[in-house]
């Protein structure tokens, strides 16, 4: 079994010096985040993390779940596990107050999910979709469904789902058949199939609130005919609790390569006389509205890339500590660990250096969703708002990308022993292998990032951020041991920069421009992992100075963030080059050449 320990260390430095916990904690509604609490929180959660959940990853791995007639049989140990969860109040750490959460802000959750996520991945995919319900409801439910339900789901007594795609549908919504038909009491009978519903069914919970699009009769065509219900799997009683059994039921569950604890449902509808449902938001708008929950969930599959990289980069680590093997070839000696090997050093340090270029993006991203909700300055907080919707495809894309690397590289590291399973790593990496599809492929990020974020403002809001990363080169500038880090960010802003010049000048050409919106995505991702190492370098240098903390660990950071910028900035050359000449390439390639 791998162990896991939650790097607090580091987790809180990025806190305090990159996403500005002091200053989210002065905001409104913001106050109870103090320094004292959250380190006590995240102290507790890797407590948990450690010792309850990530023992359980292997067990939920090796046993999966199993259908039973139409019961869902979770793995061993998962219904104790959820229950200290949800006693523990974990589930409602970042929810409302009045509906029984903690109020925290974002930033204070986020380093938490990112533990659960690499101590049992499979397991905190349960908990995680009540966050994303949470807000959706808080957002387009009426107040009488509100009072009915929130409650139970903040606390976690229910669950929750989302319930996207169906057979013929893939990624495509537009093509959603399942039609809602109305009843004479108001509410609404829902007739069809669901496909990949993670959590879709199971006993963990006394009930599952299943969030579902669907067509009403009068639905005009396409993604605007679609409305959003709350469909529950038993109804409620007369007191408010779990009765009658509502017309669901699980029909299949997915055999995955990867989060095998994880039941991925696929739930039929209206079998015996149709599911009742409540019509949640206005007829027609559903997506909009779940678009709520799946942008929650698209940053929180970004944190399980950052997550599964950190487990995946500390088993590596230690295996590289331990396994004796061949000779030092720089000192001659034998009898050393592998550590002491330049390559496998490369690919450690190589590991380390993204894991905390995607930290610090994802917990930046975080105190951004703190400020657009919290922020009094309107003008402050659309700037933010605007910086979370354009980096929203790169946090999940590049991020579960660069996670499913760190996972094959650990593998690389451990040799032969990597694919052997009894080592636990190879877990690792078929999960990480499916975060890059769930919630949208990395290609629907891409052209998500190109066509509405970039495009359609004519490049405004990058042009912004670019503006931030050279403001950030200025300041390096300043620092004699930083200096030559500086050009290297600025070329990274102009890359940037000059790709956003090339993208206006050809947008008309579409089939040009999406060819290379993957790789669009990951120049920007490798960019802004760059501007988080330098502003990582800067805050390490300013405590070194000051003499504040571990100088050998703020050194690291230094010289982690010298090569990130030496070794990962350059592919963002690769990156533009593939950008701009991938799709004149591919509009001449002949179809018989497949």
């Amino acid at each position: 079994m791998l162990d896991y320990q939650a790097p607090l260390r580091d987790m809180q430095f990025i806190l305090e010096e990159l996403a500005g916990l002091e200053r989210i904690g002065k905001l409104p509604e913001c106050e109870d985040a103090s320094p004292d609490l959250v380190n006590a929180v995240l102290e507790e959660a890797g407590k948990f993390a450690s010792g309850v959940l990530a023992p359980l990853n292997p067990v939920g791995d090796q046993q999966g779940c199993r259908l039973e007639g139409e019961r869902v049989v979770a793995p061993e140990g998962w219904q104790a596990a959820y229950d200290q969860f949800r006693e523990a109040g974990w589930i409602g750490l970042s929810l409302p107050a009045e509906h029984g959460g903690q109020g925290l802000p974002k930033l204070v959750s986020t380093p938490v999910w990112e533990m659960w996520f690499s101590a049992n991945m499979a397991f905190a995919m349960l908990p995680q979709l009540n966050v994303g319900q949470t807000e959706a409801l808080t957002i387009a439910a009426s107040e009488e469904q509100k009072a009915t339900w929130l409650d139970k789901i903040v606390s976690g007594e229910w669950a929750a789902t989302m319930n996207l795609t169906e057979p013929q549908a893939g990624s495509d919504l537009a093509a959603t058949r399942m039609r809602a038909e109305p009843t004479e009491d108001g509410a609404f009978r829902l007739y069809g199939q669901k496909i990949f519903i993670s959590y879709g069914e199971h006993e963990l919970t006394p009930n599952i609130v299943h969030l579902v699009l669907a067509r009403l009769p009068d639905a005009p065509p396409g993604v605007k005919g679609l409305s959003l219900f709350l469909v529950p799997k038993y109804l409620l009683d007369e007191r408010g609790e779990p009765g009658q059994r509502n017309d669901i039921r699980c029909i299949a569950i997915e055999h995955k390569m990867g989060i095998h604890g994880s039941p991925t449902c696929t739930l039929s509808y209206g079998d015996d006389g149709g599911a009742l449902g409540y019509l949640v938001g206005e007829p027609h708008q559903g997506l909009a509205t779940m678009f709520v929950m799946m942008n929650d969930a698209r940053f929180s599959v970004g944190v399980q890339g950052v997550a599964l990289g950190e487990r995946a980069y500390q088993a590596a680590l230690a295996y590289a500590r331990e396994r004796v093997q061949g000779r030092d070839i720089v000192s001659g000696e034998s009898g050393r660990p592998i550590l002491v090997h330049p390559d496998v050093k490369r690919m450690l340090v190589s590991m380390r250096a993204r894991l905390m270029a995607m930290r610090g993006l994802l917990y930046s991203a975080a105190g951004w969703f703190d400020i657009a909700r919290h922020h009094p300055d309107a003008e402050v907080a659309d700037k933010h708002r605007r910086y979370v919707d354009l980096l929203m495809p790169v946090a999940k894309g590049w991020c579960t990308e660069v996670g499913n690397d760190l996972c094959d590289e650990a593998i690389q590291v451990f040799g032969g022993m990597g694919f052997v399973e009894e080592t636990g790593v190879a877990q690792l990496f078929r999960d990480a292998r499916v975060i890059t599809i769930y919630e949208g492929t990395t290609g629907i990020q891409a052209n998500d990032l190109l066509g509405r974020k970039i495009l359609r403002e004519d490049g405004t809001t990058l042009r912004e951020l670019i503006g931030d990363i050279r403001e950030t080169a200025v300041r390096l500038r300043a620092h004699e041991r930083l200096g030559d880090l500086a050009g290297a960010l600025d070329d990274q802003a102009t890359l940037l920069d000059e790709s956003v010049d090339w993208l206006l000048v050809h947008q008309a050409d579409t089939a040009v421009l999406f060819a290379g919106a993957v790789p669009l995505l990951h120049l920007l991702g490798t960019a802004c992992g760059a501007w988080q190492m330098a502003r990582l370098a800067l805050a390490a240098e300013a405590r070194h100075e000051q003499r504040e903390g571990d100088a050998e660990y703020l050194l690291s950071l230094i010289e982690l963030a010298r090569f990130y910028l030496a070794t990962q900035a350059p592919h963002a050359h690769a990156y533009g080059h593939t950008l701009r000449h991938a799709g004149a390439v591919l509009s001449h390639f002949p179809e018989q050449g497949f």
